[in-house]
């Protein structure tokens, strides 16, 4: 076969008379631009042999297999396929009959056709012998292999063997293929028909395909909108996509209009079965598994074919009415009605109206992505016209990979990649990555990036810092996450997320908050006067992910010096600097307090705090003045306190981690007033050893209400065997606390934290809700079981609270809760009051429960309305 097949077709022209074949001469080819999907065709060929020609869309040609028995679905078969001479472009629409005794004599049959894409390096895999593609035809779907054979002695023929691999698209019934399908997908002929020469059947005229519309963009802001004109969605962390739909055929489009139909492949038929003769629907395709996906596992899943979601949040036309010029919330309340409950891998997005600020704080508590926030009223304008605000909960984006520096580590190929970003045409150094990395990224960036090896600097000049870098063209987009950019505008810390195939180099630009923004409150920071936002809960109506990326940079964080001070003194032996500022007004309370505090109570607090990750609720300038949360070690802080290795959906990050007093402390010294746990330790991050239920009431209740469904909600435990234990939380709750023995997983805490939630609200609708959107609570109480989710967290026990009054969460046992008057009976002045008395969570921790079959099989046989 020739080395580079393009415009070669001498071998295919020699072999044919076209004075009697009916076969295209074909015309010289260039390659498509690289916008365009490459296309695949087979055709069903009756020649001395019946045979299936199997050709990919190459440089200009098409690259041909004969198959001998056609392909099969079944990942077991094996099917051999004699590689021939490559074929014109034009080939692909043939369909008829070669005269007897001409080369290849027979009918041809157009079986299928469509787009294909290649699994990795497609020129190296053709030459060594092993071709991994995806397909995205009629019949043929999912990913496919074409390994060749080592030929015998004497052998001319290359034979390969084409496989059907592990995906959805897989099927046990070895012949489906060939056997369901025994019509052209052109003309609807059969083979005897093609070679009788009949006309095609009169067939209804199959619709058009809608054309691909730009996409409505967000303009990014720092601060999430005020109001009720604003709806506010999860930020999705996948690929954008445009849906379009007609007459049961799908084609899915990247946000610049690539078609990548092949490469999302596992969502076309869901698609297909939408009741809809045409539509144009917007989403963002996810790895599932977590709320907002992750955009590593997602890359991962596009490779093995593994399972994807299309998130739909917009809908611009419907059975041939545009949709555009209509509110968002019109159009929205279409496409729900259109997807329902969901359709397999096809999900409706749902929103928040108003309360901007706050659900962004629990959006990013969460650790997820950030929002978008929406303008409820405006049409569908296709730009960036401000009518969508993206806000963000830490720093990310795209980078131009522009060159290498070695690594000194056998087996690593580099030690980090130099990153810039185009400013007004000009190529801008940003600093370099290095972590993020694993095998697998190394084996796929290696190939690549000796592709666009280059001696040139990229940069009008080279920086100092990447002084014996190797450089690149610069053609590689990476998603970065960062902490921030330093003056120089450098990355700071940064994590390797992925390669982003749907964007053109030359596209990417620093992103940086627009100047005027809809709201003038900082996102993820609580001013004076505004509610602090729970740590640990996720987005509407959905379970919270694992934390994902690094904190963003700390707004009104002072920098401590390590010069003593007169006033400076120790506590637990960490240097307490300024400890005669006021952290409370009311009662007054200073920074020495709160870290005697904290030593004082050290004992109860590691008992529960201790070897777990902790997220931390910092106020450096007091409680009434801003705070901010906090999970990873940054820069200054005291060295008693640790870190832990945490799998997270960006890759493994160090998680904070307070081992003893000194940690506790230091934490104080920082400005710490809270502190947010996990529910498991940090040798068994998987299996929580406690379930969490926040009993959150509606402003307009009294805390009676809480007690009575407390106490409900203890019955309905004791009932399925686990015994639990209140704490007043420090605010205007109590949290019912069940300790566990770790044995089930994560998603089994949560599915059944959920369920019990749900039902108890379903039993008594007019008392309870177990949704977090606001609308629903009214005159309720929120039962909040969304800390019970991996990388969740709540209020750890004796914590104080940043809230007027210094309070303390506080456990309590079941009688002294029958008397309790609020949330935060117990305050900085009376806790250490409580300190000669047992603890009840610390006596109920002594004696785990076990949430195993037997108690799930009791909540199964309540929720279907029988007994416990």
């Amino acid at each position: 076969m020739p080395a580079n097949p393009r415009q070669d077709l001498d071998r295919y022209r020699a072999k044919r008379d076209f004075a009697r074949t009916p076969e295209p001469q074909g015309r010289s080819e260039a390659p498509r631009p690289e916008a365009e999907s490459l296309s695949f065709v087979v055709q069903k060929h009756a020649a001395s042999r019946l045979h299936w020609d199997f050709r990919l869309e190459w440089n200009g040609v098409l690259l041909s297999w004969a198959v001998t028995r056609g392909p099969s679905p079944d990942p077991s078969a094996r099917r051999l396929a004699v590689r021939t001479e490559d074929h014109p472009l034009d080939y692909a629409e043939f369909e008829g009959t070669i005269p007897k005794g001409e080369y290849g004599g027979g009918t041809v049959m157009l079986w299928d056709r469509g787009t294909w894409e290649p699994q990795g390096d497609f020129a190296e895999g053709l030459r060594t012998g092993q071709l991994k593609i995806r397909l995205a035809g009629e019949r043929m779907r999912g990913r496919w292999t074409l390994v060749r054979m080592k030929p015998r002695p004497r052998e001319k023929a290359e034979n390969w063997l084409l496989i059907k691999e592990h995906d959805t698209h897989e099927s046990e019934q070895t012949e489906e293929l060939v056997e369901r399908h025994m019509t052209s997908v052109a003309t609807g002929r059969t083979m005897e028909q093609i070679a009788a020469g009949k006309a095609p059947p009169r067939r209804t005229r199959q619709a058009a395909l809608p054309a691909f519309r730009p996409l409505q963009l967000a303009r990014l802001v720092s601060a999430a909108p005020e109001g009720e004109d604003w709806i506010h969605e999860t930020k999705f962390d996948g690929y954008r996509c445009l849906a379009a739909l007609a007459g049961g055929r799908a084609r899915l489009y990247t946000r610049s209009g690539l078609d990548w139909t092949a490469k999302f492949g596992a969502l076309v038929e869901d698609v297909e079965a939408l009741e809809a003769q045409e539509a144009l629907i917007d989403g963002e395709v996810i790895a599932p598994g977590r709320e907002g996906g992750s955009f590593s596992e997602l890359q991962a899943r596009l490779k093995s074919g593994g399972q994807l979601l299309f998130m739909t949040f917009d809908l611009l036309l419907l059975d041939g009415e545009d949709l555009t010029g209509q509110p968002l919330l019109a159009r929205k309340e279409r496409l729900k009605t259109l997807i329902g409950k969901g359709r397999g891998a096809v999900r409706f997005s749902g929103h928040i109206r108003g309360h901007g600020p706050e659900v962004h704080e629990r959006i990013c508590a969460a650790g997820l992505e950030g929002i978008v926030s929406k303008r409820a009223s405006a049409p569908y304008a296709g730009s960036r016209n401000g009518d969508w605000l993206k806000v963000k909960c830490a720093h990310r984006q795209e980078f131009v990979i522009c060159g290498w520096n070695a690594s000194d580590k056998p087996g690593r190929p580099f030690a980090s990649l130099v990153m810039g970003s185009y400013e007004k045409s000009r190529l801008v150094y940003r600093g370099s990555v290095g972590s993020g990395f694993g095998a697998p990224l190394f084996r796929e960036l290696k190939p690549l990036l000796a592709e666009r090896a280059q001696s040139a600097c990229p940069f009008d000049r080279t920086p100092a810092e990447a002084k014996g870098a190797h450089w690149l063209k610069p053609e590689l987009v990476a998603e970065v996450s960062f902490t921030e950019l330093t003056a120089e505008g450098h990355i700071r810390h940064g994590v390797f997320a992925g390669l982003r195939s749907d964007k053109d180099a030359r596209e990417v630009r620093l992103e940086e908050p627009a100047p005027e923004t809809p709201a003038p409150r900082k996102s993820g920071v609580r001013k004076k006067g505004t509610k602090t936002a729970r740590p640990d809960a996720p987005s509407p109506d959905e379970p919270a992910p694992e934390p994902a990326r690094k904190p963003r940079t700390a707004r009104g964080e002072k920098k401590e010096t390590t010069m003593a001070r007169p006033d400076d003194l120790r506590v637990a032996g960490i240097r307490i600097s300024h400890p005669d500022r006021r952290i409370y007004d009311r009662p007054a309370v200073t920074k020495r307090e709160v870290a005697e505090h904290a030593e004082a109570l050290a004992p109860r607090m590691l008992r529960f705090l201790k070897d777990r990750p902790v997220s931390l609720l910092r106020c450096p300038e007091g409680a009434a003045a801003e705070c901010f949360f906090q999970k990873h070690r940054t820069r200054g802080m005291p060295v008693a306190m640790k870190t832990v290795p945490v799998e997270t959906k960006s890759g493994p990050e160090d998680f904070i981690t307070l081992p003893d007093v000194a940690a506790l402390v230091g934490a104080t010294q920082m400005g710490t007033l809270e502190f947010h746990i996990w529910g498991s330790r940090n040798r068994s991050l998987q299996r929580p050893d406690r379930l969490v239920f926040d009993l959150d009431p509606d402003e307009g209740l009294d805390f009676a209400h809480v007690r009575t469904a407390a106490a409900e909600l203890r019955g309905l435990l004791t009932d399925l065997g686990l015994p639990s234990v209140p704490m007043l939380s420090g605010g205007k709750g109590v949290h019912v606390i069940v300790p566990l023995k770790p044995k089930a997983e994560w998603e089994s805490v949560k599915l059944f934290s959920r369920a019990l939630a749900t039902h108890l609200a379903q039993e008594a609708p007019d008392r309870y809700t177990a949704t977090m959107a606001k609308a629903g609570r009214k005159g309720r109480i929120f039962i909040d079981w969304l800390r019970n989710d991996r990388g969740s967290t709540a209020i750890a026990p004796y914590s104080l609270r940043a809230r007027p009054g210094a309070p303390v969460a506080t456990p309590v046992d079941w009688d002294e809760l029958a008397s309790a008057r609020s949330g935060g009976d117990w305050t900085i002045r009376s806790i250490r009051d409580r300190l000669d008395r047992p603890c009840p969570l610390a006596e109920a921790s002594a004696r785990p429960a076990t949430l195993g079959r037997t108690v799930i099989g009791r909540l199964e046989r309540l929720v279907a309305g029988g007994k416990p």
